[in-house]
Formats: structure tokens, sequence, C-alpha cells
């Protein structure tokens, strides 16, 4: 799958297409991550193209707007301003990174001790509402309502030796994870179907019983209220079956859906800008001052309610996974 980005890292469909074994590889990747079933339908690439298209140019556009790398080392933490926000201190960072499972695994790989490792981070930032003490003017003022900002759950996301590969490591992932989204939608689907369908083997098992034994007062031959209200239901199950996918019909479903999850990338996983100004005690400010600046972070969404703060940043050899300790 890496390779697919190794093709298209920095192209532009605007001026150039993308190489016709890159899309095809991209297409069949869609395929393998959701539903293979697809492949039996007539026309799934034709069908399938643009919306892979679209997926791509997004995740492209969305890696390279990732900000300038920052370096996580000691001398950047005590001059920067994000850095002192995603960390307490320079020893939780380093704390942090030490234990950090996939930069030890980079830290082990040949030739890797002694380099720099570009990584994505990515964390959660945690706002919380709570009473304080503050200094208005000269006084210091005791339970004054204050937001706490603080960054929780840091990882270290496909640390490598050079930055153009981690990015493209990022388009992979971005790549992935819309298949995720989309394989969630297919499986919510899959367990109305295969409620509905329970629903409709019982309802049938009582209509029959209920013909054979000749319900209450009725003529076995005869419609009852009964027997017209489990029509009814018969009915409205068979009307939301076809609504999600009928029995001959859920795989066309599931690839309707996959399609419009890669066609509207946009709006299952974007990035915003999030503006924050705080001090170096993690209090949430209205104005920006020399002790408490304002830091737009870039903040990553999708459409299931994931939000996490990302950075691309360097680690330097000096800071080592466990493996080196």
């Amino acid at each position: 799958m890496l390779r697919i980005f190794h093709s298209i890292f920095g192209a532009s469909t605007e001026n150039e297409r993308y190489p016709e074994a890159v899309v095809r590889e991209a297409i069949e990747r869609a395929v393998d991550g959701t539903n293979p079933w697809l492949r039996g339908l007539s026309g799934y690439r034709r069908k399938l193209r643009p919306a892979v298209l679209h997926a791509i140019d997004h995740i492209v556009a969305l890696a390279n707007s990732m900000q300038t790398p920052l370096e996580l080392s000691r001398e950047s933490y005590g001059r920067d301003p994000q850095l002192q926000l995603y960390f307490i201190s320079s020893e939780q960072m380093e704390q942090i990174l030490r234990a950090d499972p996939e930069l030890t695994t980079f830290r082990a790989g040949a030739g890797n001790a002694n380099r720099p490792a570009w990584a994505q981070l990515v964390m959660k930032c945690e706002q919380h509402r709570a009473f304080g003490v503050d200094l208005l003017g000269e006084t210091i003022v005791r339970d004054v309502p204050q937001v706490t900002v603080s960054m929780s759950g840091h990882r270290l996301l496909d640390p490598t030796a050079d930055l153009a590969e981690t990015r493209r490591h990022l388009m992979r992932r971005a790549f992935n994870h819309l298949l995720e989204l989309a394989l969630a939608r297919i499986a919510a689907v899959e367990d109305v179907r295969e409620e509905l369908l329970q629903q409709r083997t019982l309802l049938q098992a009582k209509h029959d019983a209920l013909e054979r034994t000749g319900w209450g007062f009725s003529d076995p031959g005869e419609s009852s209220p009964q027997d017209d209200e489990l029509h009814r239901e018969l009915a409205a199950i068979e009307k939301h079956l076809l609504e999600v996918g009928g029995d001959d019909a859920y795989i066309e479903k599931d690839l309707e859906i996959l399609i419009d999850v890669l066609a509207n990338a946009e709006h299952q996983l974007w990035v915003d800008s999030l503006t924050l100004i705080v001090d170096r005690m993690g209090i949430r400010r209205n104005k920006a001052s020399a002790d408490a600046p304002e830091l737009v972070l870039r903040e990553l969404h999708n459409a299931a309610g994931l939000q996490l703060v990302a950075r691309m940043v360097v680690v330097p050899p000096a800071v080592a996974g466990d493996s080196s300790q």
C-alpha cells in the first residue's frame, strides 16, 4: 500500500494524472479493506474510480497541510510555547519518548540509533473547568472560574529516518482510516439486516403457527386482525431490508457505502485549526500576552467524533526508546 503514495506524493490531478497502476492498486486496497466480495459486482472498478481519486487528492492535501516539524529536545522545549503546552516538562517529554513503542522499534532498526526520527505526534487536548487562584492587578483572588488545558495520550506514529517517508506513511494511514470508517458503516448496516432477518423469521413462524391452529375465534382459512397486524409488521421489515440492502442487494449496498465515504473524504477525515491562548500554568486566557502567547494547533477530526491534536515532529538521536537505555 505504501508504494501507492511513493508514486503519488506531490502529484497534482490538475496537471498530471496518477499512473493507472497506482489507481488500480488503490481501488483494490479499498475493496480488500472493506468487503472483498465487491469484486463480484460488474464494473466495481469503474464505479469506485472517481471516489478513490477524490480520496487520494484529499489525503495528499491533508498531509501537505501539516505544520513544519517541531524538534522534541530540551533546547526546543525551553523556547517553544507549543512544546510547553504539549508536555508538562522536558522531563515528561523525554519520559514519554523513551516509553513510546514505535520509537523504540525504530531505534532498534539497523543504523537508526544515531539518526533523527521523523514522526507524527498525536495527542488528546483536554479542557476542564475549575476554580483556582488568579492575580487581578496586584490582588490575589481565589475561587476564580478557569479553564485548564492539557494534553494526554501522546503517541508517535510511523517514525522513519526521512520526513517525506513519514508523510507518505501519514497518507497511507489516512487512506486506511477512511476504509475503517466505511467498514464501520457497512458493519452497522449488516447488524440491522441480521436483526431484521431474525425478526422476519420469527414473525413468519408465528404467522404460520396461527394459521395452522386457527387462532382465537377466526377460521383458519380467514384473515384475522392478528394476521393483518403480522402482515403489516412483515411488510415494514421487508421495506427496511430493501433500504439497507435486501437479501440479493447487500453487496451493492456495501459498494454504495464505500463510494459515499471516499467521495466525501473531506467530511470523513479532516484537519482544523485550533487556536488557544494558554499561560505556562496551563490556564486558558482571553488575551495573548508575553506569558500567554496565542498558539495555533492542528486538530485531526473524523466523522465518528475523533479529535486529536497532530504535529509532525523530529526526535534527535540523543532521545531514544527503551531499547537504547
